[in-house]
């Protein structure tokens, strides 16, 4: 799952690796997500290790007695010198930058900034080692962002750049894949009725 809502998703600005921590909204929309998957049990918790996904994991299993694996790998992709910008800004600041985000299927990359080739290895890296890690049809929850979602559409599925990134992540939203021989995507970018579950 993506982390909840902080103050830059409001604001639209690149977070990466900046540490930026859940808004009050942003935490309500991981404790309904936990009631929502209350029901569900899962053998293993990862996170990236950025306080904004730790603690969407930390409010969604509440009260469970599962440890919290922290994973750097599962982090934001690295935006450099973007971070803290809205695209408008990167744009002003960055005149190559000029034209929409993801135009032509590519994934923006800042100077000195993360790829999306290097995002994906990385990704692949840690999904290789979860899997050595599990038991066959063990349910793993992983909190992560949306650059990571969007590499393992790619790595997982073998979907093409340009599709993966049609995808719009909201913060809190389910992505669910089988892993195996077979791999399949179950649910892309599902979100709960908050309202309902709180």
């Amino acid at each position: 799952m993506r982390h909840g809502r902080t103050a830059w998703n409001v604001d639209g600005r690149y977070q990466g690796h900046s540490d930026v921590p859940l808004d009050a909204v942003g935490r309500f929309q991981a404790t309904a997500l936990g009631k929502h998957l209350s029901g569900e049990p899962f053998d293993l918790a990862i996170s990236s290790d950025l306080s904004r996904a730790r603690e969407t994991a930390e409010l969604l299993l509440g009260g469970r007695s599962l440890p919290i694996w922290s994973d750097s790998r599962w982090r934001e992709m690295y935006f450099g010198p973007w971070e803290g910008l809205t695209w408008p800004q990167i744009v002003a600041r960055f005149p190559t930058a000029d034209g929409p985000p993801n135009a032509g299927g590519a994934f923006p990359h800042a100077p000195g900034g993360e790829g999306f080739d290097a995002l994906c290895t990385r990704v692949s890296d840690a999904l290789a080692e979860m899997l050595r890690g599990s038991v066959s049809g063990s349910r793993v929850l992983v909190v992560t962002h949306a650059g990571p979602l969007h590499a393992l559409l790619h790595v997982v599925l073998g979907t093409a750049q340009a599709e993966s990134l049609r995808v719009r992540f909201l913060p809190a939203s389910l992505t669910r894949f089988a892993l195996g021989p077979d791999a399949r995507l179950l649910v892309l970018n599902q979100t709960v009725d908050h309202a309902r579950d709180a």
